[in-house]
């Protein structure tokens, strides 16, 4: 009977502790998935001034239609890939899909601000200004809820990559998750946006 009592102790001992790492598992995953949403809110704010900015640029950029063109593309494909990732932000892939969209984005930006130099009527645009400005400060908040994500992502890695947790995190199909990061160095800084 002592035994029994014993062993059944044993049993609910090790459930509770079961039940514990798959509720953290639980609560870190759903940390990152709303630090992901965080990202989306700002990258669905800077995909909606980019059209704007396009549209004011293109009055005085008339002989540029190829770079406005690239713009507009990279941003229907960046927009495409995050509702991806937004529909899963577990999903490895589907962040690797964003982060490359995003720097196919950020390179044809760079290029846009890089040739509105040499349009000193575009740079005293009121219009113009405003939206650079909003963009920049969407950029600033973007590059914080990434890190806020890659926080949460690293935590949540962690936590799942230590013994047992592994273990637990297998069979219950936590799988690991995909910080959100800048491959290409040259693609780290935010697009300059001085007028």
């Amino acid at each position: 009977m002592t035994t029994l009592i014993i062993v059944g102790v044993i049993l609910i001992v090790l459930i509770a502790w079961s039940v514990s790492i798959y509720n953290k598992l639980v609560a870190l995953r759903n940390r990152f998935k709303n630090a992901f949403a965080q990202i989306d809110v700002q990258l669905k704010r800077r995909y909606d001034l980019i059209p704007n900015l396009v549209e004011v640029a293109k009055n005085y950029m008339k002989h540029e239609r190829e770079t406005l063109e690239a713009v507009i593309q990279a941003r229907n494909q960046a927009q495409q890939a995050e509702k991806q990732a937004a529909a899963q932000p577990d999903d490895p892939n589907a962040i690797r899909n964003l982060m490359g969209a995003e720097q196919v984005l950020t390179g044809s930006l760079g290029r846009l601000f890089a040739l509105s130099e040499n349009y000193p009527d575009l740079k005293a645009n009121q219009n113009m200004m405003q939206l650079t400005e909003e963009l920049t400060s969407t950029e600033n908040k973007i590059a914080f809820a990434r890190q806020a994500f890659n926080d949460s992502v690293m935590n949540y890695n962690t936590y799942r990559e230590q013994f047992p947790n592994t273990i637990f995190a297998g069979m219950f199909g936590f799988t690991q998750a995909q910080q959100f990061v800048i491959e290409n160095a040259a693609e780290r800084e935010a697009p300059k946006v001085q007028f």
